[in-house]
């Protein structure tokens, strides 16, 4: 069933070129979209948002590191013939870490009620498409990463006061530096 779908999805790709260059943005340059969404948001005051996301998308990440220890999973071009639009590294393809650090970016905005965070959820989701277009990964790799995101966010919704003092350390290191900065350039 997981390679069936993959099919359906993968032999789309080749068909409109319009599709196949978004699918490719979406594989290649998603991480930039993101860190551009983050940016907006520490500089217009949601400094305490963006923290809690970069931490809940790094340690999603993690996880996905611990899995791919665990069980290795082949990517589809390894062991079928199938549409490549972007070339990729042989290594594991469950889960797939853009999707999960998306899925966990996006989840860990919306939690915090962040109207960025219903654009990032569905970027996420073409994202997620994306990997499977582009031949990278099963679409049970993208679910799984779904997953892996989504619940690693919202648990770390759910202990934010364990995170509380790291990021207060790191805010008021970011402010320090500003003074310090402003002190600098006004003399």
């Amino acid at each position: 069933m997981n390679y069936q779908l993959f099919r359906k999805i993968n032999n789309l790709a080749g068909q409109s070129p319009i599709l196949d260059v978004i699918m490719v943005f979406f594989t290649q340059q998603i991480i930039i979209i993101y860190a551009i969404f983050l940016l907006i948001m520490w500089f217009n005051g949601a400094k305490r948002i963006a923290l809690y996301t970069c931490i809940s998308g790094g340690l999603a990440l993690f996880i996905n590191y611990i899995i791919a220890l665990l069980y290795f999973e082949p990517r589809p071009f390894v062991t079928h013939h199938v549409h490549v639009l972007v070339q990729h590294a042989a290594d594991a393809s469950f889960p797939s870490n853009h999707t999960t650090g998306v899925f966990a970016l996006a989840v860990a905005v919306l939690l915090r009620k962040n109207l960025f965070g219903y654009g990032m959820l569905l970027l996420a989701v073409v994202t997620g498409v994306s990997r499977v277009w582009v031949g990278h990964h099963y679409p049970f790799d993208v679910l799984a990463s779904i997953v892996v995101g989504s619940i690693t966010s919202i648990l770390l919704y759910k202990f934010t006061f364990l995170m509380e003092p790291f990021v207060n350390f790191i805010i008021r290191i970011y402010e320090k530096i500003v003074i310090f900065l402003k002190r600098r350039i006004s003399k």
